[in-house]
C-alpha cells in the first residue's frame, strides 16, 4: 500500500461517518432551503479543509488526485458542498504554490486551524468586462478599505474570509476580507433552480477593513488556477452521475409495479431497463475517470511549478479540463434525465426529489460556458493557439462606448 492510499484511507474514515449523515438530510435541506452550516461545521471540525495541506503543517497531505476522491464522494452526499469549499480549495493551493515567507506561515497556521475562505470575484452590475466596481483604497490613517458590491459570493457565507477581487488605481488585486466585521453584508439571495444552498449570493462591502498584506497582485496567483476551480466543478459533476446510478439503482430494485407492455414480470429483470441503468453506470465511471486524469494533470502543475517544465504541465491541465468539462456538460444532464426512463410516472413526485440531479447537473455546467472551451480548444488543434486561461465577465465594452456616445 502506498503512502498517498494510506493518506486516501485515513482521511475517509475520518470523514464517511459525516458523508453519511449529510446525505441522510441532504433532500429535506433542500426542500425547506436550509443552508448547511452545521454540515459546514462538521466537515470543517473533521479537517475537510485542510485536506491539502501538507502533515507537518497539519494537513492530511493529498495529491490531488486523491483529493478529487474526495471531492467526488462528498458531492454524491450533497452536490452543494464541494462548490461551497471551492474558493477556498483555490486559496489553500494559493498559499502552497507562494514562496516562503512570514504571510505564508500565518496561513498556512489559519488554515490548519480550520479557518475557511469564500469567494467574491464576480459582479452582476455595470462594470466592463475585466474591470470591478468594487475598490480597495487608502484611509487617510493609510490602512484599507474596500467598498462595494459582489455576486456568485460561493461559500462566503459560511466562511471565515472572503477572498474578492477589487479595482486599486484601475488595476485588478485581490483582497482577503475577514468576514466578521461592520461593513461585511452577506446575503442568501441565489435564485437558481440548481445548486440552491451553496451560499451563493451577494456580498456588500462598506468601508470594510483590509490587513495591509492581505492586498496582492492578481498576477501573483498560481499559474493553473482556473484548472482548479474547475477541477472542482468537475469534481461535483461526478458526484452527482454517481448519485444518478446510486438513486436509480435503489429505484429499480425496489419497484413492484410494471408495465402489461414491458419485458419481463420484474422491472429488475426487464432488459430494456437494464440496458438503461448499465449507461448510467458507464457515465458514472466515465465522469470519475476524467475527474481523476484532469487531477493527475493538476498535480504534475503543482510539481514542477517553477521549473522550465511550469508553461506546459500548466497548458495540459487546462486543457484537460476544459475537455472534461465538455464532455461531462453533455452526460451528465442527459443521464440525469435518462434515469426517470426507468421509473414510472410516481418517480417525478415531489417527494422523491430525483429532479436535483439534472437541476444541480445543469447549474454547475453552466458555470463558465462550455462553448466558448469548445471553440478555444478547437482553435489549439488546429491553429495552436494557446487559449487565455482566466477570463471576466462584464459589461460588453462596445456597449460601455455606446452608453457614452449617447
Amino acid at each position: 500500500m502506498g503512502e498517498q492510499t494510506r493518506r486516501l484511507d485515513a482521511a475517509r474514515e475520518r470523514l464517511r461517518p459525516i458523508f453519511a449523515e449529510i446525505a441522510a438530510g441532504t433532500v429535506a435541506r433542500e426542500k425547506d432551503h436550509e443552508l448547511p452550516f452545521a454540515e459546514v461545521a462538521a466537515l470543517r471540525a473533521a479537517g475537510f479543509g485542510r485536506l491539502r495541506l501538507p502533515i507537518e503543517h497539519g494537513g492530511f497531505g493529498l495529491d490531488w488526485e486523491s483529493f478529487a476522491e474526495v471531492l467526488i464522494e462528498l458531492a454524491a452526499a450533497d452536490s452543494n458542498l464541494p462548490q461551497i469549499f471551492r474558493g477556498h480549495i483555490a486559496y489553500v493551493e494559493h498559499i502552497l504554490a507562494a514562496t516562503p515567507s512570514e504571510r505564508r506561515s500565518r496561513w498556512l497556521e489559519r488554515i490548519a486551524d480550520g479557518e475557511l475562505v469564500g469567494n467574491a470575484w464576480s459582479e452582476n452590475g455595470a462594470a466592463a468586462v475585466g474591470t470591478n466596481a468594487t475598490r480597495v483604497t487608502r484611509r487617510a490613517d493609510g490602512s484599507w478599505r474596500v467598498d462595494g458590491r459582489k455576486f456568485y459570493t460561493t461559500g462566503s457565507i459560511f466562511a471565515e474570509w472572503i477572498d474578492a477581487t477589487v479595482d486599486l488605481d484601475g488595476t485588478t488585486v485581490t483582497a482577503l476580507i475577514r468576514r466578521h466585521q461592520n461593513g461585511v453584508e452577506i446575503s442568501d439571495d441565489w435564485d437558481g433552480f440548481g445548486q440552491p444552498l451553496t451560499g451563493t449570493g451577494t456580498a456588500v462591502f462598506t468601508d470594510a477593513s483590509v490587513d495591509d498584506d492581505d492586498v496582492e497582485p492578481f498576477t501573483s496567483r498560481f499559474p493553473f488556477q482556473t484548472a482548479v476551480y474547475q477541477l472542482t466543478l468537475l469534481s461535483v459533476l461526478a458526484g452527482i452521475a454517481s448519485a444518478i446510478e446510486r438513486d436509480t439503482v435503489a429505484q429499480v430494485r425496489a419497484r413492484t409495479r410494471t408495465y402489461s407492455h414491458g419485458s419481463a414480470e420484474r422491472v429488475a429483470d426487464d432488459p430494456q431497463i437494464l440496458q438503461i441503468v448499465g449507461e448510467l453506470t458507464a457515465t458514472s465511471a466515465t465522469a470519475r475517470a476524467l475527474v481523476l486524469d484532469v487531477a493527475r494533470a493538476v498535480q504534475h502543475a503543482a510539481d514542477v511549478l517553477g521549473t522550465p517544465e511550469t508553461e506546459d504541465a500548466v497548458i495540459t491541465a487546462e486543457l484537460r479540463s476544459a475537455q472534461a468539462q465538455i464532455v461531462l456538460t453533455d452526460l451528465v444532464p442527459r443521464a440525469a434525465s435518462r434515469l426517470f426512463d426507468t421509473l414510472g410516472a410516481s418517480a417525478v413526485r415531489s417527494g422523491t426529489a430525483l429532479d436535483r440531479h439534472w437541476r444541480n447537473a445543469r447549474t454547475v455546467s453552466s458555470h463558465n460556458p462550455w462553448i466558448f472551451k469548445a471553440r478555444q480548444l478547437g482553435d489549439h488543434a488546429v491553429n495552436g493557439r494557446t487559449p487565455e486561461f482566466v477570463w471576466s465577465v462584464g459589461q460588453a465594452k462596445v456597449l460601455e462606448a455606446s452608453a457614452a456616445e449617447h
